[in-house]
């Protein structure tokens, strides 16, 4: 039906934080799991503010049996009293108005994350109720919001305390949420980073559903943070560690780095006021401009340069480095309420001026650990040169010779339009064949595999190399690995893992994740990498000569599916993909119209690095902890659950 009208009785005007319930993403950037956990974090994040200017020294976030969320700090206590602009309850304007908090005013927080002040209001508005009880100047008052943010219990005075700070409980309104329920791994990872951020602060958390408690307080900082980061690897290098201070703008900069051998990525985390920024900013473009200028000016200086001049990403391989400011208010520019992007101009000359003046110094005094980065820096330059030498000579070349081990099992997609194109990494041979007949020729490829693929955590790139489906896949993909790796010439645009549904198809898309990770890392954060999703049952029967079936990938489906088709019905229960006929292959995991696929993503960096390191990592006490600790026995594809979600 057309649309004719359009009158100024059209326009409509949300009031309060009805426009937060209208369009939530706009604030806390989904309505997934990620969103769900934004809620706490943005209520974290007062708390943090509060320690930040000297008040409090524990934070503790329960997460209660009904569903709900607490955070209880020791900070002062927000304002009770009367606004004389509105003449509301300050603590009603910070839960029920945006933009209504301290953080405007540079007297009251120097240096704060919530500077938007939305966080308080948007918690609220996202909540079936919310609760504030304040310990303020020897009085406890409370008051309780309902249904997105409206007032159900107007402040009230509960009686005389000595203490002092904010509680604040809420329960996520499941209407607006894909999931409602908190990870414990999830808000304990954050906690842990928030305590490497600020080490004169303890956080505490506290599960009411498990019975589980940790407490995360760490001394030496940012130091311990990078010692976490790297406890599976091995360093060529102590923990370097610079900070300063910066008179005319007021901002803090902390820098904690160390270089490990056998990592061909760098891993960079970096925050601004405790936020991490995700997307990096000016801070993070400071610090690779003044580590860049100091190790080239060393080397220059010390005659250890026989080519050109190192670039950056040689510089940064195998590096681990946490990037920590805190900014004034009047100073501090952020790229979004979710606050993905640092966009204070000042900080990119003062961390770069910071990097190069204090790691020029450190390299000065520290002569043989020096000539060791170096080295390092100059064997990614060396590997670089000689894969785009070799990329160069294959382009000009009508024959190439390749050293590489193949397979002769790949069938390739027809079609030169790579990014339409997909390789289909296939467990088994007998699938590969069921694939091979279900594919779209034109932009299919497919590639089987022999048994499990190698774990490539941690092993020489000689073995990596003679492992004939590691160095298959490799060619495949086409745009090399590890240093010489380069997303503008990979021939698919997906990568697909398909393999079983069981536990032995989950260690296979573990093991390929793994080795995508380390070698292929753009692979993952340009979204290039999926997990297929084969069904596990297919209910049917024969009605009027004809089949008439259902597919189901839980046991909730199939119920479902059973009641769909109706008595008489017959159940597959796929073990395997080689259980399906090409047809059935194709209608359920391959065709782009019906299947489905789970798109890895790294969501949260941090936790990534440490699962992974524990998984796949050579210490097998590490990871039998972790598997006692996390692992419920009674699901059998835990792990790559986990994998799923957070990357």
């Amino acid at each position: 039906m057309a649309i004719n009208s359009y009158t100024a009785d059209d326009i409509h005007v949300l009031k309060g934080l009805e426009g937060v319930r209208k369009r939530p993403a706009m604030y806390i950037g989904s309505t997934n799991s990620s969103g769900l956990h934004h809620l706490v974090w943005e209520v974290v994040t007062n708390s943090v503010d509060e320690a930040l200017s000297g008040f409090g020294e524990k934070i503790i976030i329960t997460l209660h049996k009904d569903g709900s969320c607490s955070v209880l700090d020791e900070g002062r206590g927000i304002p009770v009293g009367i606004n004389k602009e509105t003449g509301r309850p300050a603590v009603e304007l910070v839960f029920s108005e945006l933009h209504a908090g301290g953080k405007f005013n540079n007297a009251v927080y120097k240096s704060a994350a919530g500077l938007h002040g939305v966080g308080a209001s948007v918690t609220n508005a996202l909540s079936l109720w919310l609760d504030v009880t304040v310990y303020r100047d020897g009085v406890v008052s409370h008051i309780r919001f309902h249904n997105g943010g409206k007032i159900e219990v107007p402040l009230e005075t509960l009686g005389p305390t000595k203490k002092h700070g904010t509680l604040v409980r809420f329960l996520p309104d499941p209407s607006i949420f894909t999931t409602v329920e908190f990870k414990w791994e999830t808000v304990s990872n954050y906690l842990q980073e928030l305590a490497f951020l600020m080490k004169q602060v303890t956080f505490v958390l506290i599960d009411e559903r498990s019975n589980q408690t940790q407490q995360y307080h760490y001394e030496n900082g940012l130091i311990e943070y990078v010692e976490n980061l790297n406890q599976n690897k091995t360093p060529i290098s102590p923990v370097i560690h610079f900070d300063d201070y910066d008179e005319s703008t007021g901002i803090v900069a902390e820098i904690a780095m160390q270089y490990c051998s056998q990592d061909y990525n760098e891993n960079i985390f970096s925050y601004a006021n405790n936020i991490r920024t995700r997307d990096g900013g000016t801070h993070e473009a400071g610090f690779r401009t003044g580590i860049t200028r100091a190790v080239n000016d060393f080397a220059d200086l010390n005659k250890l340069l026989k080519n050109k001049k190192l670039e950056g990403s040689d510089v940064r391989e195998g590096l681990t480095a946490i990037i920590s400011l805190k900014i004034p208010e009047e100073v501090l520019q952020f790229e979004g309420q979710t606050k993905g992007k640092l966009n204070t101009p000042e900080a990119m000359s003062i961390v770069s001026n910071m990097v190069y003046n204090k790691f020029t110094y450190y390299l000065a005094e520290n002569k043989e650990l020096a000539f060791r980065i170096i080295k390092k820096c100059i064997d990614s330059q060396q590997a670089r040169i000689a894969a785009r030498k070799a990329k160069d000579e294959a382009r000009n070349s009508k024959k190439v010779k390749t050293e590489v081990i193949l397979s002769d099992k790949l069938t390739p997609a027809q079609s030169k339009d790579y990014m339409k194109n997909e390789l289909f990494i296939v467990e088994g041979d007998s699938a590969g064949g069921t694939a091979k007949k279900g594919r779209d020729r034109l932009h299919q490829a497919i590639l089987p595999l022999r048994g499990v693929p190698l774990n490539t955590d941690s092993i020489s790139l000689e073995r990596l190399l003679a492992n004939r489906e590691i160095a298959t896949i490799i060619n495949t993909i086409g745009a090399g690995f590890g240093h010489s790796f380069d997303i503008a010439d990979i021939k698919y645009g997906k990568i697909i893992i398909m393999t079983d549904a069981d536990t032995d198809g989950a260690h296979i898309q573990t093991l390929l994740l793994t080795f995508f990770y380390h070698y292929m890392r753009q692979l993952i954060v340009a979204g290039h990498v999926y997990v297929a999703v084969p069904p596990l049952y297919r209910v049917f029967k024969e009605v009027n000569h004809q089949i008439v079936q259902e597919y189901a990938w839980d046991d909730d489906q199939l119920e479902s599916a059973k009641k769909k088709i109706g008595a008489g019905y017959k159940i597959n229960r796929y073990k395997g993909l080689g259980e399906m006929n090409d047809t059935q292959l194709k209608e359920t995991t391959m065709d782009p119209r019906t299947r489905t696929l789970i798109q890895i993503s790294i969501d949260d960096p941090f936790l990534v690095e440490k699962r992974v390191g524990i998984l796949m990592g050579k210490d097998a006490s590490v990871r039998r902890k972790w598997v006692e600790e996390n692992v419920d026995f009674n699901c059998t594809d835990t792990f790559i659950k986990e994998v799923k979600n957070n990357g």
